[in-house]
């Protein structure tokens, strides 16, 4: 008998590619769904396997020979998207950011628990070596009392990015914390802990004529344990990324996960311990004209099968994805452009 699990993917733009690779080298892709024609067509030659054009169809037609649908549609569809597949019995993996609103990430929560079904979420960037080796250090104590952090996120998006697309739009998009960073934002709250206390200020400088909302941001945060620490991030590092980096202080050490994409130890001063050895780890996703974050989208598809045919622990849960768009939605509503 064939366990393989067989995969749908809703959403057939560039990161449904990324998603279709891994599929295939963990299950079968037997559907994708598109509601331009064109692009489903393609993407089911591509990939060979059948092309439907409305959610409704898919769901109709193969909801009996699927286990997980894939969730690639724009930002603002995740939520509505996720919920009709968990309705109808199915595991879904919902790309990043899991919604752009809480509400609609306790609605995806309760529709998973309601149809005892899994909701797992991408969250690539927690792969990265460096990214997980700070992680362990710090729950074995080897930094002591976290005191403050600081977050960088400089990369560049330029106007042809936002041209023709739904990014760029509050309805489908949400924000640059959601499309660009909300990665780096479920780090901080993964290493370091929940946030309870946000001030921050927000502007569209470079891109007033392409996106909705802003382009460059900063942020001064207070963790519920105590920890300070502050988030910068734009969109308008000149010509290319820049870096992405998280530097931590502890009453017994320094650190610095830096690179592009928190893909390097760029620095370690620790009291009597030093992070070695560490693994190479995978390419940031190319996308063309522009890089996005470290490609880890193959764990995450093998955490998928571990949990759904081994029985063993989720690596992110949906809880931990609500509590980034949590965190995300702070920072917006106290920011000086917030229009709530």
């Amino acid at each position: 008998m064939d366990n393989k699990l067989k995969f749908a993917i809703i959403g057939c733009g560039r990161i449904a590619q990324r998603h279709a690779e891994h599929i295939l080298n963990n299950g079968i892709l037997a559907a994708c769904c598109d509601n331009v024609k064109e692009k489903a067509d393609e993407f089911s030659k591509k990939y060979n396997c059948k092309a439907y054009y409305s959610i409704d169809a898919l769901l109709e037609n193969e909801k009996n020979n699927l286990s997980v649908v894939s969730i690639c549609s724009p930002n603002g569809l995740h939520a509505q998207h996720s919920i009709m597949c968990l309705n109808a019995g199915l595991n879904v993996l919902c790309e990043k950011p899991m919604a752009i609103n809480v509400y609609d990430c306790g609605e995806m929560i309760k529709a998973a628990e309601k149809a005892n079904k899994r909701l797992f979420l991408i969250k690539q960037n927690r792969f990265n070596p460096p990214v997980a080796a700070v992680k362990h250090a710090i729950e074995e104590g080897k930094l002591g009392k976290i005191f403050s952090v600081q977050l960088s996120c400089f990369w560049n998006r330029n106007d042809d990015y936002y041209n023709n697309s739904w990014k760029g739009t509050k309805e489908l998009d949400g924000g640059t914390l959601y499309t660009q960073f909300s990665h780096f934002i479920d780090l901080l709250y993964w290493i370091i802990g929940d946030i309870k206390d946000v001030e921050a200020y927000t502007e569209n400088y470079n891109h007033t004529n392409t996106i909705e909302f802003e382009d460059t941001g900063v942020a001064i945060i207070k963790f519920y344990n105590g920890a300070i620490g502050t988030i910068n991030y734009n969109v308008n590092s000149f010509q290319k990324n820049m870096e992405g980096s998280l530097t931590i202080f502890g009453e017994r050490g320094t650190v610095k996960i830096g690179g592009q994409y928190l893909n390097e130890l760029e620095y370690q001063n620790i009291e009597n311990f030093e992070i070695k050895d560490l693994p190479v780890g995978n390419k940031p996703n190319n996308y063309g004209t522009y890089f996005g974050s470290m490609s880890n989208h193959d764990k995450v598809y093998e955490n998928l099968v571990d949990v759904l045919i081994h029985g063993k622990s989720i690596s992110t849960n949906s809880f931990e994805g609500l509590k980034t768009v949590e965190i995300i939605d702070k920072i917006y509503s106290k920011s000086n452009n917030s229009s709530s």
